[in-house]
């Protein structure tokens, strides 16, 4: 029995049940409150390297955090339906689309978020080593999340999805990426159409509400 340690309003664990939506699989949740500081109890500091969620406990007890390592296990427990690419053509397509949606959209928009929210003094950077806040680089990730904006715009002119014409994990993090914005009240621009095109349209798949 697997169970994913979650909390529900963070983007990372979002990108993991919209997976586990996707694939039509349903495992336990448990959650843990990172607004309090439940992520640097002793009980959880034993589940992963750096206090953070998601990470899936295993049968055996032992856990694997980070996103793309979970989805990497449950895909290869559950083939079917592949969202990390069938062809090598398609894996290595995913895989750069995807970590392009992770450095330049949830990266900005975190930089942003997290160097400047009260909640993450000392925090600006997941993990249990502090970090202090850096004030110039919330302007520096405003700025990089619109580019990610504009650069998403271009790429879906011409693709039904972001790594092609084959909805992929890419999508979820893309998608994950352009809510969050929201936290720092940023969203697509009335003339970025074909990003909104795509917002709308994967927006609509039930998996997205997970």
């Amino acid at each position: 029995m697997m169970k994913l340690y979650d909390f529900t309003i963070a983007p990372n664990p979002r990108r993991v049940r919209i997976f586990l939506a996707e694939k039509g699989i349903d495992i336990p949740l448990q959650q843990i409150d990172l607004m309090q500081g439940e992520q640097f109890s002793e009980d959880f500091s034993k589940k992963g390297p750096l206090n953070d969620v998601p990470a899936l406990e295993l049968d055996d007890g032992s856990c694997i955090t980070q996103v793309n390592a979970i989805c990497r296990y449950i895909e290869a427990l559950y083939p079917d339906k592949p969202l990390f690419g069938s062809t090598p053509k398609e894996i290595g397509e995913i895989e750069m689309w995807d970590h392009i949606a992770f450095m330049n959209g949830i990266g900005a928009v975190a930089e942003a978020f997290r160097n400047e929210a009260e909640g993450f003094v000392d925090r600006a950077i997941v993990g249990k080593h502090k970090h202090a806040q850096i004030p110039a680089l919330v302007e520096r990730g405003r700025k990089r999340t619109l580019n990610f904006f504009s650069d998403m715009n271009d790429r879906l002119k011409d693709n039904e999805f972001v790594a092609g014409n084959r909805y992929s994990v890419a999508d979820i993090t893309t998608l994950v990426a352009v809510d969050f914005a929201q936290w720092i009240k940023l969203e697509p621009s009335a003339d970025q159409e074909h990003l909104n095109r795509w917002h709308a349209l994967v927006s609509k798949r039930p998996s997205a509400q997970a």
